[in-house]
Formats: structure tokens, sequence, C-alpha cells
């Protein structure tokens, strides 16, 4: 989330993990969303740089942290499961 500042990070972290939360079929609240969105977007960047994919902007960010929230939701349910 270059390039977008603290309170961008923030507001894209919640929106991100809003997202995940409502494609996964989640519900939670507020902060949690926040840290699943920016602990998505960590891992979304990471794993988009592995991969190659550069992305900027305040979009790119948002469709980076919500794939990666989503992912990481995805993870969680695995773990909880198993």
């Amino acid at each position: 989330m270059s390039g977008v500042g603290i309170i961008g990070a923030i507001i894209i972290g919640i929106l991100a993990g809003w997202i995940a939360e409502k494609v996964m079929g989640r519900s939670h609240g507020l902060l949690t969303n926040l840290i699943v969105g920016v602990v998505g977007a960590l891992l979304g960047g990471f794993l988009a740089g592995l991969l190659g994919i550069s992305f900027g902007g305040v979009i790119g960010s948002l469709v980076i942290a919500t794939l990666g929230a989503i992912l990481l939701l995805f993870l969680l349910g695995l773990v909880r499961r198993g």
C-alpha cells in the first residue's frame, strides 16, 4: 500500500476486510475487518511481489488487500476446521 499514507491504509484495510467478509460469508466487527484487511494487504502484497505483479494507487492497493484478506479468511477457515 505504498503511496496511500497511514489514513489511506486504514481506510483501505477496513474496506478490504469488509469486502472479504462479505465474499466469504462471515460476520465480523469493524476492528476485525481492519485487522483482516491490513494483514490481508501484507499477505497480498507479499504474494504479488513474488509473482512479479505490480500494483499502485488506491484501486490497486484495494484489490491486492481484498484478495489477500479473502485468502487469509480462507486459510483461517481451514485451520479452524482441521
